[in-house]
């Protein structure tokens, strides 16, 4: 039975798994959505939901204990700024888990943690594609024309590499 275990420690130290929540967090809070391991994506939940809690209300003090968890200044700002006050009208269940499969080399449960409101870019980028192709088809076209003009055809000749590869072996 599993009464009373407050966490899992992942088969590993304190200090690595310390390491390892604080590096997962921030990417999350950097790309808002990461993909790991169900195990780890439960673990580092917790915490961030919590640090998401205190940066609803921006204090210096709530900034002074996320900025014990998160190392990187950029990241604590993009909390504080961006991710809290998107999150006001929330009561918590910040993040989300979405299960992807198992991986190949060791069977593990596969999952993408992300914050709720995350959108795929898919949208802007089909909309840019388009655009950017159209452009670069005409230059493309103008430098076949301009090039096919300019130069005679080649003859192909063989090289030497092929010259040596044909003559037999005594």
């Amino acid at each position: 039975m599993n009464h009373r275990n407050g966490f899992n420690p992942l088969s590993r130290t304190t200090a690595h798994r310390r390491a390892m929540s604080r590096n997962m967090v921030t990417s999350l809070f950097r790309y808002e959505r990461i993909t790991t391991t169900k195990s780890k994506a439960l673990e580092v939940r917790k915490s961030a939901e919590k640090l998401i809690t205190r940066a609803k209300e921006d204090t210096v003090h709530n900034r002074r204990e996320a900025a014990k968890f998160i190392q990187d200044e950029k990241i604590l700002n993009k909390l504080f700024t961006e991710i809290g006050p998107r999150m006001k009208e929330r009561n918590g269940g910040y993040t989300r888990v979405l299960k992807l499969g198992y991986r190949q080399g060791d069977a593990a449960d596969v999952v993408i943690l992300e914050l709720v409101d995350y959108k795929l870019d898919a949208d802007k980028s089909e909309e840019k594609k388009p655009a950017k192709k159209a452009e670069s088809k005409k230059p493309a076209a103008k430098a076949k024309d301009a090039s096919s003009e300019a130069k005679p055809k080649k003859t192909t000749t063989k090289k030497a590499s092929e010259k040596k590869e044909e003559a037999p072996a005594n």
